[in-house]
């Protein structure tokens, strides 16, 4: 197969990048606000703390990736979050990411990072506004 032939297509994937991690990402806050959907964390997470400050993020910060507004800027906050997210709450318990259940931080701290210098993609608010560059 000549995967060249599938290139054209690679503005539409980085739409479906953005959206898929940014669907990820909202579940991951509405899990530490709204004990949605149900998991390992025991229920809503108290607002004003760091992980009431990570929840908001990830809901109101995936919304906005999700539908492709203010992307850049908004991945760029939300990457360095991951970061700090991964080396606070991850990096104690392990060097190893596969120990330490920071695998997806690392993910979406690198996706983020990726959007910032990408773009959101056609398929957004931004590009409609002739922002997406």
């Amino acid at each position: 197969m000549n995967f060249d032939s599938i290139s054209r297509y690679r503005p539409q994937a980085l739409s479906v990048l953005r959206i898929v991690t940014a669907l990820l990402f909202i579940a991951h806050g509405t899990q530490k606000l709204f004990a949605f959907p149900a998991g390992q964390m025991p229920g809503p997470v108290e607002y004003v703390s760091l992980m009431g400050l990570a929840g908001f993020l990830e809901v109101f910060g995936g919304l906005a990736v999700l539908v492709g507004i203010f992307t850049r800027p908004v991945a760029f906050v939300l990457s360095g979050m991951m970061a700090v997210a991964y080396w606070m709450a991850h990096a104690p318990a392990s060097l190893y990411p596969v120990n330490n259940g920071g695998d997806a931080a690392i993910l979406f701290c690198f996706v983020f990072l990726y959007l910032v210098f990408a773009g959101p993609g056609p398929w957004s608010v931004d590009a409609a506004r002739g922002k997406a560059v």
